[in-house]
């Protein structure tokens, strides 16, 4: 099976971000694969372990983005296409699902895997996006596959109420839900051999992304500014009768918390 992995790099959250006058302090900040990704990632390696196949890693960024995909061929991706981007500033889903529809027409795959979402937007739409500018089915949130082939799969997705039970015919796009599988550490020779893999490198250009479509001109949305988040406050802890400690939590919620007005 023929798998292509979307991949995004963002700042590490596990980090302390900072935000002055509206904007995300460039500098100090440490760039990883998107957790989502890396666990769609490991989905792939799973299934061609499996059943055969190939992995291509599939990344839009500038040049530091090169990282993240070393980093998933080390994991043990096959090989990589880096779509060189090198202002992606206030490019949102809609233009990147563009963007990877152009580099995907006329190839060769059986299924795009992607995260459910990723770790700087937590939006979850370049994927459906895409699925709907390729024609292709989709299937999000996936929790569990089995019955994997080359033609089709069941597919069990995360609903709002239950778990959901799917059949998809091949090719199509699936995203999958955070909880799927713990992703794997690259080894010292996974490393070493992600030095040797095909990373294809592709310029906007090429593939007839022109300034009108990619950046704040191809998106459908703006992003005006970035907040910081209030400080959580400190917890309170009520001691006594649980008749009285439940009184003194509701009459908090309702009067401070506004939760239950």
């Amino acid at each position: 099976m023929e798998i292509i992995v979307p991949i995004k790099q963002v700042p590490d959250v596990a980090l302390n971000i900072k935000v002055k006058d509206g904007a995300v302090i460039e500098e100090g900040l440490s760039y990883v694969i998107s957790s989502w990704d890396e666990t769609a990632l490991e989905a792939a390696l799973q299934i061609t372990e499996d059943i055969g196949g190939e992995v291509t890693l599939l990344t839009i960024g500038p040049e530091k983005a090169a990282e993240s995909l070393r980093k998933g061929l080390a994991m043990g991706a096959h090989k990589a296409i880096h779509v060189k981007y090198y202002d992606a500033k206030q490019t949102d889903s809609f233009a990147y699902a563009k963007i990877l529809q152009k580099v995907l027409e006329g190839r060769e795959y059986d299924l795009i895997l992607a995260g459910r979402q990723s770790q700087d937007t937590d939006a979850g739409l370049t994927a459906p996006m895409l699925a709907e500018f390729l024609d292709l089915p989709q299937v999000t949130n996936i929790i569990r596959f089995s019955n994997v082939s080359n033609q089709n799969m069941t597919l069990y997705r995360k609903g709002d109420h239950a778990t959901e039970v799917l059949e998809m015919e091949l090719p199509g796009v699936v995203t999958v839900h955070d909880t799927l599988n713990e992703p794997r550490l690259a080894s010292m020779r996974g490393i070493m051999m992600a030095k040797k893999k095909p990373l294809e490198e592709i310029e906007l250009e090429a593939i007839g992304i022109t300034s009108e479509m990619s950046g704040l001109e191809g998106s459908m949305t703006e992003v005006l500014h970035y907040d910081k988040p209030e400080s959580r406050k400190e917890g309170k802890n009520f001691e006594g009768d649980e008749k009285d400690t439940v009184k003194q939590a509701l009459d908090l919620l309702i009067s401070e918390a506004k939760f239950l007005v």
